[in-house]
């Protein structure tokens, strides 16, 4: 919005064409009247201040003129004074009594005189030459005695000019003065002698005279000059630290900070340090050096014979001869005396030195190392390092010196390096880590994609082809089903890093879970290959743990490098603990989303939704398995011994005793039993979706009253001829008939159940994923028939009633199925009590549309049908069944120790060799009163069978 014309600011005029754009002619005008009258008030502001500002100008210039004035008059008057003095003649008799010797002697004297001041005129124009040369040289000490002795010749032809009657030396001579001034001679000397002590390939003599130079130049302090060199040193280290070197170069740039603060220390010990009174010094190491240096070069004692290289002059000119004693013997002085620095203070500011450097070479090095990215990187630094601090030059007399200047140990590594190689280790740590986290997510989804994807090109992809069926994939040929070694490599002698084809189909892992496995296991080795980098060579791991290197070993080393296993270690175990933590998550989220679609869904054996549970299922139950990497991550580097141990009883003096698990052991079961939890929660949503869709098929043709429907399922009964006894005595042969065979939808129902089981690989299944399945089936099942019970009305009332034959059959079903999806429980008792209720309730309301007398009759036969057919189809259904429910009794005949379990076969037809089973454990025989009718079908005794049987 527009300023109104009346409120509009002159310093908010920035574009003069906006205004034309924004206001009316008579507005623009009145904006134009006041920035005029605006203009004026400044300009009369600007002519007030200039008049005040030039009074006050020539106020200033008259006054120095009045100055100027003055001080002519006052020189002039001292010029007419001292004409005045040098016109008085001396009085006649005066004059007359001065012999001519005399005046021979004044001008010998004249002429000497005359001499030494153009001899020093001489040596000062020579003097800039020596002093550029000294410089070149770096000898700088000699440079400043140079410079020292050109300021004391210039100051005594300065006093000389003011008292001889020859005209002022240094105003007939300028050149004299610049020589002094022009050469910046003192900024050089000091800016070289600075530089000098940023130098860690400098002799400690050299930083001593560096050091005097200074102080003689500054007129400093010894304390001043431990300042200088410690700043000096600091300044390096910045140097250093800022230097745009990557990759190799850190390395080196690494090493050479650690060997400047060695050398630093070393040196503040030879230029500095001063033993004690009443101590004798160690000859081995050199102290002091600053102080000898001071004392050399400014003792009264050492001036006789004055400069050595002046000395060497006077031998060699002649015309040196003429220059005055105050110059032959000049030695420097100082203004106050270089008392020796006290050990407090040594100390103190050293120390206040080392933490004020720490926190720039704790920041520089991490921004170093963020360059580093690798722990091999990491490892050869930390060893360059050691190889340095432990090689003689430096471990020699490292004890001693820290000891003198700090009274106490100082590491370097330990202070300064340790916690940074840490704290990066732990980053790549976590962001390798992190990396395969997120790698393997995405390889989760991808893989979930592809079998949740409804597209009949995916299925012709073999691997998802085989998630599909498993079964397909069990009895597929492949190149890799043996190995190349199998034929000469025993499976004992065989890494547990290599697995055979063979060996995968046996545990039903398809090719998607193994290629899973195999990506997140090998990323996994390659970051445990380059941890073990950091960690002890292979041969000293043991070694290690148990404090591997002696105390003589520890006591020739700077530091012990490999101090930090067991937190590197830690390290790699928490982030991969983390990894797996993170892959369950993803999981768990994958099996909440496939539940929740699965719920409302009719079941098909191609579902997609479902073939993902299973392909989850079987990836947490394997990956402990097939990603032997993970476990030595885990286990640390040593796993290979921890696994001998594991919690194993051992027995000693007759009482057993347990082993102790280790933590990173129990950490990895912990792992273990989370992947199993996850793999049984899939398998439960499995189980669930597969009971309820082949149940659902087999109770609607069981609730079916078409007689058509009940029909269609029936199967043969057999006749069986019976013998009673009459009132009279006499015997009477009677036929009833009996069921031996299940309804088709029984068998249907258990043929599929079959079918399902082993297009998922049964064979591999958990125990406890199958019994799950069973116990659901049942309980479906037993659902069925309650739900038929209740809808069964009496018989009188009914247009279709429940006939007994029918009720017959549908109790040897209900048998049938009990006997075969029923979960075995060591020591069954076959009471009626023990019975399951449900089961009980349902046979009951099935006997009573039994008559009683002729249930008495029909259930032992009943029985023995059952007893047969579950030997019959104790093959057939043999993944329902299980090891622990082969229906046959030891057999007694047998005198070897070691027991068979056999299939009994007829011995009218045998046409088959004996068929070996295996069996879990062998059965006490149960009784057969009426009481255990109902839970016969758990014991059930040998049956005949003929080939015609199978």
């Amino acid at each position: 919005m527009a300023v109104p014309a009346k409120s509009l600011r002159v310093s908010d005029i920035h574009d003069t064409a906006s205004l034309f754009e924004r206001y009316s002619t008579e507005e623009i005008r009145q904006v134009e009247r006041r920035v005029r009258s605006e203009i004026e008030h400044k300009k009369e502001e600007l002519r007030q201040m200039v008049g005040e500002r030039y009074r006050d100008l020539i106020e200033a210039a008259d006054t120095i003129a009045d100055m100027r004035l003055c001080a002519d008059k006052v020189v002039s008057s001292v010029q007419e004074m001292f004409e005045y003095c040098t016109r008085i003649k001396p009085s006649a008799t005066g004059r007359a009594a001065a012999p001519s010797a005399r005046r021979n002697q004044v001008q010998q004297q004249s002429q000497e005189k005359f001499y030494s001041m153009a001899v020093q005129i001489k040596l000062l124009l020579t003097m800039p030459e020596k002093i550029w040369s000294a410089l070149e040289s770096s000898h700088y000490l000699y440079a400043t005695q140079m410079y020292l002795l050109c300021c004391h010749i210039h100051s005594l032809l300065q006093l000389d000019s003011s008292r001889s009657h020859y005209s002022p030396v240094l105003a007939r001579f300028p050149i004299l003065v610049r020589q002094v001034t022009a050469g910046h001679f003192r900024s050089s000397i000091l800016h070289e002698s600075k530089t000098l002590l940023k130098g860690r390939a400098v002799s400690d003599q050299a930083i001593a005279e560096a050091l005097c130079s200074i102080i003689l130049l500054e007129d400093s302090s010894p304390r001043q000059a431990l300042a200088d060199f410690l700043l000096a040193r600091k300044s390096a280290i910045q140097q250093l630290l800022n230097q745009p070197q990557h990759g190799a170069g850190i390395k080196a740039q690494v090493c050479s900070l650690v060997e400047l603060l060695a050398t630093t220390m070393y040196q503040a010990q030879a230029v500095f340090y001063t033993p004690s009174h009443g101590k004798a010094p160690d000859s081995t190491l050199t102290c002091g050096l600053l102080f000898t240096t001071l004392e050399s070069i400014t003792n009264e004692s050492a001036a006789e014979k004055g400069i050595t290289v002046l000395k060497e002059e006077v031998k060699s000119e002649s015309w040196f001869k003429y220059l005055p004693p105050s110059i032959v013997n000049f030695q420097p002085s100082l203004r106050t005396l270089a008392h020796p620095i006290t050990h407090d203070y040594l100390r103190d500011t050293l120390q206040q030195w080392i933490n004020m450097c720490k926190d720039d070479i704790k920041m520089g090095i991490g921004n170093l190392l963020i360059y580093v990215k690798s722990m091999k990187g990491l490892a050869a630094i930390r060893d360059a390092v050691w190889e340095l601090l432990t090689s003689e030059s430096i471990y020699q007399n490292w004890k001693t010196v820290c000891c003198r200047l700090l009274e106490k140990p100082f590491s370097f590594w330990e202070d300064f390096l340790q916690q940074l190689f840490l704290d990066r280790l732990q980053a790549l740590t976590k962001e390798g880590v992190e990396s395969i986290s997120s790698s393997s997510k995405q390889l989760l989804i991808s893989a979930l994609q592809e079998l949740q994807t409804k597209n009949t090109r995916a299925a012709t992809i073999k691997p998802v082809e085989f998630e599909y069926n498993v079964a397909a994939y069990l009895w597929s040929e492949s190149n890799n089903d043996l190995l190349p070694d199998t034929a000469w490599v025993s499976v004992n002698n065989r890494s547990h890093f290599v697995k055979s084809g063979l060996s995968m189909k046996a545990q039903a892992l398809t090719l998607c879970v193994q290629s899973f496995c195999s990506a997140l296991d090998s990323k996994l080795k390659v970051k445990l290959d380059d941890l073990i980098m950091y960690l002890p060579p292979a041969d000293t791991a043991v070694k290690d743990n148990v404090n591997s290197y002696s105390s003589s070993q520890l006591q020739n080393s700077a530091f012990d490098r490999y101090a930090d296993n067991a937190k590197v270690e830690a390290m790699l175990q928490t982030q991969c603990l983390s990894c797996v933590h993170y892959i369950l998550n993803c999981v768990r989220a994958e099996l909440k989303m496939a539940e929740g679609r699965l719920q409302n869904c009719t079941y098909s054996p191609t579902d997609c939704n479902l073939n993902a549970v299973l392909f989850m299922a079987r990836l947490c139950q394997s990956i402990g398995e097939l990603c032997p990497h993970l476990k030595q991550c885990i286990l640390g580097k040593s796993s290979g011994n921890d696994l001998v141990c594991e919690l194993r009883p051992v027995k000693r003096l007759g009482k057993e005793k347990l082993q102790e698990v280790k933590p990173a052991q129990a950490k990895w079961q912990e792992i273990k039993d989370q992947l199993l939890q996850q793999s049984t929660r899939a398998y439960g949503i499995w189980n669930t979706a597969i009971s309820k869709a082949l149940v659902s098929h087999f109770t609607k043709t069981l609730h079916s009253r078409s007689t058509g429907a009940i029909l269609s399922t029936a199967t043969s009964w057999d006749e069986i001829e019976i013998q009673e006894e009459t009132e009279a005595g006499n015997s009477v042969t009677s036929k009833i008939r009996l069921p031996v065979q299940p309804s088709w939808n029984v068998q249907s129902l258990l043929f599929h159940l079959c079918q399902e089981i082993n297009r998922v690989g049964g064979h591999a299944l958990p125990k406890v994923t199958l019994q799950e399945l069973l116990k659901a089936c049942l309980n479906e099942v037993l659902s069925g028939y309650e739900t038929l019970c209740s809808m069964t009305p009496d018989k009188a009332d009914s247009a279709f009633p429940l006939t007994q034959n029918r009720a017959l059959q549908l109790l040897f079903d209900l048998r049938y199925l009990v006997s075969i999806l029923t979960v075995r429980i060591d020591e069954v008792k076959s009471s009626r009590n023990q019975q399951e209720p449900r089961v009980q309730s349902v046979v009951d309301t099935l006997e009573s549309y039994i008559d009683p007398f002729d249930l008495d009759v029909f259930t032992p036969h009943l029985n023995n049908n059952l007893s047969k057919l579950s030997q019959r189809t104790s093959v057939l259904f043999g993944l329902l069944t299980g090891t622990e429910k082969n229906y046959t009794n030891r057999s007694t005949i047998f005198n070897s120790q070691e027991p068979h379990n056999i299939l009994p076969l007829a011995s009218s037809q045998i046409r088959f060799g004996l068929l070996p089973l295996s069996m879990a454990r062998s059965r006490k025989p149960k009784s057969t009163t009426r009481a255990s009718e109902v839970k016969k079908q758990f014991q059930l005794k040998h049956w005949p069978v003929t080939a015609a049987t199978f």
